[in-house]
């Protein structure tokens, strides 16, 4: 497939045959799975993972993109949906059947919007595998205590279990980007994921910790809880943010929101 890459699409092709083979082999497709491609582009991945599974439905924003895969396959067998990812609903691509499977080689200008977009549909997501700038798939998957580990990191790991997989050097696309890139997996956590009361104000929580990273959570937190109710969740006022697992941010959060909850009945 001829096409001239699109740089407000930040188009950039995998045409590496090993890292596209290492791709699908990490995916693991099988004949009957609910897989949806986001960003097929040229097609270097939806023709191998069409080999392997049944039907195969693919979100492509490029219009040409998405008329030459639709002239390629059969709609028997490759659903196409021209659209920006961003915007669709992924909900109702699952029909009820079967959790998705969510691949693609994501934009790096959007990668952040999209992933947290498909977090906002884990009811209906088995397991998502991305290729993403590598430097954002190390802040993604990074543990407390390390200088990777931030906001990112807390607000997935919140939601999925994150483990990067492989990299990708900048050589195996074209046109060849400035960056090299890695794959991640996201499985939902289901029942291991930490209850959290409320999601706005969790997120409050993560961006303050994180908002000046050499403040301890007795600074950063301020405006939020007091050092006595951290000492009363074991937390140590003096601690930073970038070393709390994400089940503490948790409990810190839902601490917050009780409160709020008893000032607002009061």
């Amino acid at each position: 497939m001829r096409h001239r890459p699109r740089k407000r699409f930040s188009q950039n092709f995998l045409v590496d045959r090993h890292y596209i083979e290492r791709i699908v082999d990490a995916i693991g497709p099988k004949r009957d799975d609910r897989l949806v491609e986001i960003g097929p582009g040229r097609g270097a991945l939806t023709r191998p993972l069409l080999e392997r599974v049944d039907r195969l439905t693919v979100i492509e924003i490029d219009r040409d993109l998405a008329e030459a895969l639709r002239a390629e396959h059969p709609p028997s067998r490759l659903t196409v949906i021209t659209a920006d990812a961003l915007t669709t609903d992924l909900a109702a691509l699952d029909q009820g059947l079967v959790g998705l499977r969510v691949v693609g080689n994501l934009p790096y200008h959007i990668s952040s919007p999209l992933l947290f977009h498909c977090a906002e549909y884990v009811p209906h997501l088995a397991d998502l595998h991305f290729m993403l700038q590598a430097e954002v798939v190390d802040r993604m998957a990074a543990a407390p205590g390390t200088p990777e580990y931030g906001r990112l990191s807390v607000s997935l790991q919140s939601v999925f279990a994150v483990e990067k997989l492989f990299r990708v050097p900048a050589d195996a696309f074209q046109p060849v980007p400035a960056v090299e890139s890695a794959v991640v997996r996201l499985i939902p956590l289901g029942a291991a994921r930490p209850l959290i009361r409320d999601q706005g104000v969790f997120e409050t929580i993560v961006a303050a910790g994180f908002g000046q990273r050499r403040k301890t959570l007795r600074n950063a937190l301020q405006q939020h809880i007091g050092e006595q109710a951290l000492l009363q969740l074991g937390v140590d006022p003096g601690a930073r943010a970038e070393t709390l697992p994400v089940a503490v941010f948790a409990a810190i959060a839902n601490a917050v929101a009780l409160a709020q909850e008893a000032s607002q009945k009061s």
